[in-house]
């Protein structure tokens, strides 16, 4: 018998069978939330069942809607019977504190230091509770798994103003005083005193993870929930004006559409985008906001200077009903400061294409982790906004970190080179190391290409035209479909500058309100075997959402295939 104690983060009592693995998990797109099983095709645990699991990981990481797959486990009675990390976790967390606060279904989730976490092992009999983990070292094939919650709504110890107060008191109706509740929950979990005003939202929770993601919404509808700041709403799980015409089951189609209409009727604008920083209301520097999705969470901290954690599904919605949020990460100078070098070696631009970009933020965003890295190496490259994106969108789906800072091109990289610790570690990134990640990401095995999935994040008008240089005089393969999805206000502007018009008469199919993490069959042809995309997201999480192997690769190489319907297994010439 061994005893750990523990950091209690949510309260509880359970039993069970250890699963641990010291690396983070993106349960969005790595864990099936109808039964459990961890569907990421890079993680470790791939095929493995977290239910009622005592799940052990460092932390979890990548998508902000990680909290609705956690609330939707929850729910289908599915979940892990615990949750043990050691570094700070908010995602996973969240999802528990809205099935708590809302359904009344809790585990318990704390903390153990890193060097207690490094002695645990998969398969050990684990009782949790009182702050201390139990651990028999028997080993048994099945264990019956019991949860027994123990929260109890304390008195808060953040320090909250009068209209704080009269909100949590319920004066400002009974879903304000639900989302302030969650809010102040969040806020104790992250050890902050106090709460800031924030001036705009972005909510990611308008994903359909499931019945439970639904019911959140329209339960804060049905009690009258009005946001309080100007607030955008992130890419639908359909395109709501064509899902039918698409073929989408009615059943997920209705469901799906019915949430995008719950978060507008609580005043939320009609945007569905998943790269909100393409919008007019994009934020200007230093401006506190709370944006969900992490691909524009990293792209408004490092890009734009804004100010915003990476806020968990739920927890953004709560905080645009409030416009209060918790003093805590990237709102504060603290949270921002670089904790890992990075220095890029041995790559010229001029040699290089935009797969680079979703490259680096992939390998990048994979040694970093839970550190904020402070990027060298690149000063004489010149990314322009869409680098910026697929960077910011394929770093987010491997780190945890909400930002990143790149030496002479980020807004904040010379405030962040004078906050750098005399000790800080530095790690090398050369063509090798890419080559390495370039590998993963090329699932594919076979030359053929069915689909090129363009759009994830969101194209942007200035891509299109691109695209459609590219893709002007040639002609599309007639085995090969090219989709792209992007936002009503880009697709606008590109329907405005002829590019649309260029890109449809070459064979383009263009999807609106939804994005790629989320289409499923029939949209993706059921004959079709192989895809292609330039999307270093895609390439991660594609494999695991649609069971399917991926070609990665530039934007130019996935016109070239689309017109030939073939792709080489080798590496670009730059990365050889």
């Amino acid at each position: 018998m061994k005893n750990i104690h523990y950091e209690t983060i949510i309260d509880g009592q359970a039993a069970g069978n250890l699963l641990a693995c010291g690396t983070g998990l993106s349960f969005w797109g790595g864990v099936d939330p109808a039964n459990g099983r961890v569907i990421d095709h890079h993680h470790p645990l791939i095929n493995q069942n977290i239910s009622g699991k005592i799940l052990a990981l460092p932390s979890g990481r990548g998508s902000c809607s990680g909290s609705g797959v956690m609330l939707e486990l929850l729910l289908n009675n599915v979940a892990p019977a615990a949750l043990v990390f050691f570094e700070t976790e908010e995602i996973l967390t969240l999802g528990v504190l809205v099935s708590e606060v809302l359904f009344e279904r809790s585990i318990p989730v704390c903390r153990i230091t890193e060097h207690e976490f490094q002695s645990l092992e998969s398969g050990d009999i684990v009782e949790l509770g009182d702050g201390v983990i139990q651990i028999n070292q028997a080993k048994p094939n099945r264990l019956a798994n019991t949860v027994t919650s123990t929260n109890t709504n304390s008195h808060s110890t953040i320090r909250l103003t009068e209209s704080d107060k009269y909100m949590l008191n319920g004066g400002n109706g009974k879903a304000a005083q639900l989302a302030m509740q969650i809010v102040v929950r969040m806020a104790e979990v992250q050890k902050t005193e106090e709460l800031i005003d924030v001036t705009q939202a972005h909510i990611d929770a308008c994903v359909y993870n499931g019945p439970s993601s639904l019911q959140f919404a329209q339960q804060l509808a049905s009690l009258g929930g009005k946001v309080r700041i100007p607030t955008t709403l992130n890419a639908l799980s359909v395109d709501k004006r064509r899902w039918e015409k698409h073929g989408v089951n009615k059943a997920f189609g209705t469901a799906a559409s019915q949430l995008g209409d719950a978060y507008i009727t609580m005043g939320a604008k009609l945007s569905y985008t998943c790269a909100p920083y393409l919008l007019d209301s994009a934020p200007d520097f230093g401006q506190q906001i709370v944006w969900a999705e992490s691909n524009a969470v990293t792209y408004a901290n490092s890009v734009i200077g804004a100010r915003t954690q990476k806020y968990p599904d739920f927890l953004d919605a709560c905080i645009a009903l409030t416009a209060r949020a918790p003093a805590a990460g990237a709102h504060l100078d603290a949270g921002r400061a670089p904790t890992l070098a990075i220095r890029v070696v041995n790559v010229d631009q001029s040699q290089t294409d935009d797969s680079f970009w979703p490259l680096l933020g992939y390998h990048i965003g994979a040694l970093s982790k839970n550190d904020i890295p402070i990027i060298f190496g690149l000063e004489r490259f010149a990314p322009a906004p869409d680098d910026h994106k697929a960077f910011s969108a394929a770093f987010a789906t491997t780190s945890s970190v909400p930002m990143y800072h790149i030496a002479s091109i980020t807004p904040e990289a010379n405030w962040a080179m004078k906050s750098v610790p005399s000790n800080i570690n530095t790690i090398k990134v050369d063509k090798p190391d890419l080559l390495e990640s370039w590998n993963e990401l090329n699932s594919a095995t076979s030359e053929k290409v069915d689909v090129v999935c363009l759009g994830n994040p969101h194209f942007s008008a200035t891509e299109c035209a691109t695209l459609a240089r590219l893709c002007d005089g040639r002609s599309i393969h007639k085995d090969v479909d090219v989709i792209v999805t992007l936002g009503r206000d880009a697709y606008r502007t590109a329907t405005e500058n002829g590019s649309v018009a260029t890109l449809t008469a070459f064979g383009v199919q263009f999807i609106n309100d939804t994005c790629w993490c989320m289409i499923e069959e029939p949209v993706i042809p059921a004959e079709a075997t192989v895809l292609m995309t330039n999307s270093g997201k895609y390439a991660h999480y594609g494999p695991g959402l649609v069971k399917r192997p991926i070609h990665f690769g530039s934007l130019v190489e996935c016109i070239d295939v689309a017109c030939c319907a073939r792709r080489s297994t080798s590496p670009p010439n730059w990365l050889r």
